[in-house]
């Protein structure tokens, strides 16, 4: 009966964030103050409310500022002739196709209301144009979304090891042969991602240096509960980076089209907070990442503690293990020593002695 119950769990928590994919609180930035821009704002704020954080700006390029520093996501530049949409593909494909939706909504209801009134107005044209596009090898963004759930399970697999390999006797060693397995796993997935498939085409050492800050944060996570709660450990950190860090982590759409409350649980766990800083690196030099670079060190320190004094915080101290040797050679030297007084088969037990003098003792009473 558990296991069903595990496995429908497990799809609903993989399923619901992508069947509840919606703007929300999604930061766009609005060009100018003009009334076009003030008409198209209040027209969106009504029309969907909650969906999106508005911006102000002065220009065009104070917009695009913004989005190169991760403030927006992109800007609308509404005119009464024109609307420029400004986005970046880089930061996200799902919020960009929606800022276009959104941009061509604007301009057929502005092309309605126009045809009604008195003094019908030409077409208003809607161009769009990507700040930060992402590679063009890669233009949906599909491998870049693709290598964050390898990187979780590889991690964990990392981190089983490093908790249980016996070759591995002091936790230093531990320790070294974890970041060692990362930073060897991240050049390699680096080297798929970008020197076969495109998909990672700006700062090449930050960008691996962070893939091999997301695996050291993962298996550190995995190898510190292993060596503190056992095989327990195991499956709580395959629960809690596979089937709730994943489909939370927002790497195929952007947090902020997460349901409610997911989008945070997301950005806290090291799949969700590796992808958003994988990508502020990888296109925006680094620009908003200061906070996942912090969840993920974090983690990895939580990681690098417990694998360095796990033992000790759950009491079994290496003297533990050798008392249990101890006792066990005792109680076999105890045992050793109750076989060893048992009497042989050549000689006469004191009982048997006891008997044999009162059978000697009755024979003479009856003599007598």
């Amino acid at each position: 009966m558990v296991l069903p119950l595990v496995i429908t769990l497990v799809v609903l928590l993989f399923a619901w964030p992508a069947g509840r994919i919606a703007p929300r609180d999604v930061p766009v930035g609005i060009v100018g103050t003009g009334a076009a821009s003030q008409h198209a704002l209040e027209g969106l704020v009504q029309e969907k409310p909650g969906a999106f954080d508005f911006h102000l700006y002065p220009d065009q390029q104070a917009a695009r500022t913004a989005i190169e520093n991760r403030d927006v996501y992109g800007a609308l530049a509404i005119s009464s002739h024109d609307i420029t949409v400004l986005k970046a593909s880089a930061a996200s494909a799902s919020v960009a196709q929606l800022l276009n939706e959104v941009g061509q909504q604007l301009a057929d209801r502005a092309a309605q209301q126009a045809a009604a009134g008195p003094h019908p107005s030409a077409k208003i044209d809607v161009t769009a144009l990507d700040v930060v596009p992402v590679a063009a090898e890669d233009p949906r963004g599909v491998v870049f979304s693709s290598a964050v759930f390898p990187l979780t399970i590889c991690g964990i697999l990392i981190g089983a090891f490093v908790a249980t390999a016996r070759g591995l006797r002091r936790p230093w060693h531990r320790l070294l042969t974890l970041l060692v397995a990362c930073a060897a796993a991240g050049l390699g997935a680096y080297l798929v991602a970008q020197g076969f498939l495109g998909a990672l085409p700006h700062d090449h050492v930050a960008t691996w240096a962070v893939l091999s800050l997301v695996l050291i944060s993962i298996s550190a996570t995995a190898a510190g509960l292993i060596r503190l709660l056992g095989q327990a450990g195991l499956g709580l950190s395959a629960a809690l980076m596979v089937f709730v860090g994943n489909p939370f982590s927002g790497a195929g759409s952007a947090p902020e089209l997460l349901p409610e409350g997911v989008d945070h649980v997301g950005q806290w766990l090291p799949p969700g907070a590796g992808a958003s800083l994988l990508r502020d690196t990888a296109y925006f030099d680094g620009n908003g990442g200061s906070g996942h670079l912090a969840v993920l060190a974090l983690w990895s320190v939580c990681g690098f503690t417990a694998v360095m004094f796990g033992r000790l915080i759950t009491g079994r101290a290496p003297g533990a293990k050798t008392g249990a040797k101890t006792g066990t050679k005792t109680g076999a030297t105890a045992s050793g020593a109750s076989v060893s007084s048992l009497p042989t088969s050549g000689a006469a037990s004191p009982d048997r002695r006891h008997a044999h003098a009162h059978a000697h003792a009755r024979r003479n009473d009856d003599d007598g």
